[in-house]
């Protein structure tokens, strides 16, 4: 027999035979040609996406902080709000986003309508964007903030006792040596944790469109109401990937370096307060 026809026998009795069989599957889920239509409603969905995780990540970040702050007051005078943060905490950490999405579109808006509160903050609509993206940055921060929060006091805990009483010593406040001295050092021990939680916070970024706020996710969506078709989506979950992939192996990046600094250093040492003098701070701030 010859040896061309032998293997055309072959494929079609076994890879290629299979491949014909997954005919409804391919065209279901990687029907490229719908793809390439959808490409301009994709890539604006993509765009969308980015902005919210942007935009939600870099509040979030800096209200975590707060709390975390908040939560590390000293002294009985401040019992009253490290309890009412712990209890914020908590309270977010325990909800569900989507959840939280739907309180506070619902309830803004309504406090609005009754001159409770001004319009433009129960309805925003600020920098030409619609007022259900800004829902929705408003859910993942409060809610994310109370994640990082305790990232964040994680990393301040993991800073040696010695450095708050070693700045203490040199006659800075509580206050202070927690901004100029360990905080600094916190966040650099916590950064791969806190890119895992912008990660999450990128992927909860598609619960927005349960306020009819069209990103990446509801662009598939809809492209598998009119097709029933699911390859749109399938798309869009291509994308997702094509971010966070990325940010994914940084995470690895970082930890590895953490570890090897560790390895070598003993625990990877950090500045004293003593080494940068009375007048200056941690980072080379000294002086500015």
């Amino acid at each position: 027999m010859d040896p061309i026809v032998l293997l055309g026998n072959i494929w079609d009795n076994t890879v290629g035979g299979a491949w014909d069989d997954l005919e409804p599957f391919r065209t279901q889920y990687f029907d490229i040609p719908q793809v390439w239509d959808y490409r301009h409603d994709l890539l604006d969905g993509f765009w969308k996406t980015i902005l919210l995780t942007m935009i939600s990540g870099v509040l979030a970040l800096a209200w975590g902080l707060v709390l975390a702050f908040l939560r590390q007051l000293p002294g009985k005078a401040a019992a009253p709000i490290r309890g009412l943060t712990i209890g914020y905490i908590d309270v977010f950490r325990g909800i569900p986003v989507i959840l939280i999405m739907l309180l506070v579109s619902g309830s803004l808006g309504a406090f609005a309508v009754e001159g409770f509160l001004p319009r433009d903050l129960g309805i925003p609509r600020w920098f030409g964007l619609p007022d259900p993206f800004w829902y929705g940055v408003i859910a993942l921060t409060i809610t994310y903030g109370a994640y990082m929060a305790e990232v964040y006091r994680a990393g301040i805990e993991a800073v040696p006792s010695g450095q708050m009483e070693a700045a203490r010593s040199l006659g800075m406040s509580h206050s202070q040596a927690m901004r100029q001295v360990i905080v600094p050092q916190a966040v650099n021990k916590v950064v791969p944790p806190l890119l895992n939680d912008i990660i999450a916070l990128m992927k909860d970024t598609s619960l927005v469109l349960v306020l009819g706020y069209t990103e990446l996710t509801q662009v598939g969506r809809d492209a598998q109401a009119e097709t029933f078709n699911s390859s749109v989506l399938v798309g869009a979950g291509i994308l997702y990937l094509l971010a966070t992939i990325p940010l994914a192996r940084l995470v690895d990046r970082l930890i590895a370096r953490q570890q090897k600094r560790t390895t070598r250093g003993g625990g990877g040492a950090t500045a004293s307060p003593l080494d940068v003098g009375h007048a200056g701070s941690i980072g080379g701030r000294a002086g500015t």
